[in-house]
C-alpha cells in the first residue's frame, strides 16, 4: 500500500529586486505606473535597504524643488548643461 500525501504547491514568486533595478524602477513607482506585484516587490526591497530609502526621498525631494524652478530661474550656462545632458540621455536610449 503507497501512503500518499497531498502536493504542496510552491508558491511563485518573482526574484528580489536589487538596487540598480529600483533605481530603474523609482520613476514609475513615484507615478504609480508599477503592477501590483512589482510595488509590492519594490516596497520590500526599501524595507530593508537603507540606501534606496535615502534614493527615494532624494528623488521626491528633487521633484518638489523642481516644480518651483522656472525657465527664468537657470542660468544660460545652467540651460546649457542641461540641454547637453538631455541629449546625451537620448542618445543612449
Amino acid at each position: 500500500m503507497r501512503i500518499r500525501f497531498p502536493r504542496l504547491r510552491a508558491r511563485s514568486r518573482q526574484p528580489e529586486l536589487v538596487c540598480q533595478q529600483v533605481v530603474e524602477l523609482v520613476t514609475d513607482y513615484l507615478e504609480g505606473a508599477l503592477s501590483e506585484a512589482d510595488r509590492r516587490r519594490f516596497e520590500r526591497h526599501l524595507a530593508g535597504c537603507p540606501h534606496c530609502t535615502e534614493y527615494l526621498a532624494q528623488m521626491r525631494e528633487t521633484i518638489r524643488l523642481a516644480g518651483r524652478v522656472a525657465p527664468e530661474d537657470l542660468t544660460p550656462v545652467m540651460r546649457a548643461d542641461l540641454t547637453d545632458l538631455y541629449r546625451r540621455w537620448r542618445a543612449e536610449g
